[in-house]
């Protein structure tokens, strides 16, 4: 199967428990009802439907209790805006976000700060920086965010 194909399969609620998955582990099994209740489907159905077509896409395994793990990981869709270190997911842009911050502090903390054209420029163009990336961040973390409390809409 293409990425292409592959993308355009995983997305909407299937794509949710993917990532609630992957984020709690991938040699951790989980069941049909455990799914549920994390992401707040009306029933036990809406999350199997979701967890076999991962099966049949072969992103997750199904043990002899009937429980769900996850089989293989992809980096398709919103996935690829994140890195993985050790366990940990991030996304790309808090890298960004972390060290063009750091920078500006240690310019701010270096440089004596006057009202000059340079300073200014220098300020402008750091602090609009930082704002892009930690606003790309905090979108990219709100839209995988997963909705626990949001009732389930058809």
């Amino acid at each position: 199967m293409s990425e292409e194909e592959l993308e355009y399969k995983l997305r909407g609620k299937t794509l949710q428990v993917y990532l609630y998955l992957i984020r709690s582990g991938t040699d951790e099994s989980h069941g049909v009802r455990e799914i549920q209740r994390a992401l707040g489907f009306k029933s036990p159905s809406i999350a199997s439907y979701h967890l076999e077509k991962l099966r049949e896409l072969g992103l997750l395994a199904k043990d002899e209790n009937g429980d769900y793990r996850v089989a293989k990981e992809v980096n398709v869709g919103l996935l690829k805006l994140y890195i993985k270190i050790g366990e940990l997911r991030l996304p790309r842009f808090l890298l960004y976000a972390c060290l063009i911050t750091s920078m500006v502090v240690t310019y701010l903390l270096a440089y004596p700060q006057t009202l000059s054209p340079h300073n200014l420029f220098a300020l402008l163009i750091s602090i609009s920086s930082l704002v892009i990336l930690w606003g790309e961040t905090f979108l990219i973390i709100r839209e995988t965010r997963f909705k626990n409390r949001r009732p389930e809409k058809r």
